[in-house]
């Protein structure tokens, strides 16, 4: 009697695991707008969403108070001027709310906000590591983009991780891949990004 006893309450314990961890799921996926239907993870050469965009940064050079979308918090390093004949701004850190246009110009249609920051981590030559999210807010999407990675400014592009977002885009991943478009001294850049997500959840 006491070994049935036993079974029945290791069976039972088994049934109430099982509905325990039925009902999280379920409740993480209402928390998540059902967004833990499926996965769409595709080859590599065939992402499951794709967009081009254009980053611009116009960094405060004491004048512009009213365009300028970022901001150096720290300065370079005196490290930085010791070993270098051209300034490489070694440990300087910019934080920014730069636009996001869905083509080059300045005035074309926004598609999201850059916020985060960057700094200049390289002793001999410029070179930067970016960490920001894009985060959208229109009729096409919502939600936000997390990226970071090192800007190799030598090359003429580079690949930055996109490591995860929320919204239209919860637990995205894949890569931006980054080219200087157009640059004006010191104040001005814009990047074009070419966003490619290999993993993305779907409702």
């Amino acid at each position: 009697m006491q070994g049935l006893t036993t079974a029945l309450l290791s069976k039972f314990s088994l049934i109430v695991a099982a509905t325990s961890i039925l009902l999280l799921g379920l409740l993480a996926g209402v928390a998540h707008g059902n967004r833990l239907g499926g996965i769409s993870s595709n080859a590599a050469d065939e992402p499951c969403k794709r967009m081009t965009v254009y980053y611009h940064d116009i960094l405060y050079n004491g004048e512009n108070n009213a365009n300028a979308t970022a901001a150096a918090a720290t300065q370079p390093t005196a490290l930085s001027r010791s070993v270098s004949i051209n300034d490489t701004y070694f440990g300087q850190l910019v934080v920014f709310d730069d636009l996001v246009t869905a083509e080059q110009a300045m005035s074309s249609e926004p598609v999201a906000r850059a916020q985060g920051f960057y700094f200049y981590d390289k002793k001999e030559s410029p070179n930067a590591w970016f960490s920001f999210s894009l985060v959208f807010n229109s009729t096409a999407y919502r939600g936000t983009l997390n990226l970071m990675g090192a800007d190799l400014m030598g090359e003429k592009t580079r690949d930055l991780s996109v490591v995860g977002g929320t919204g239209d885009f919860f637990m995205a991943r894949g890569v931006a891949t980054i080219s200087t478009d157009s640059i004006e001294g010191f104040y001005y850049f814009r990047l074009k990004m070419d966003i490619k997500l290999y993993e993305c959840y779907v409702s």
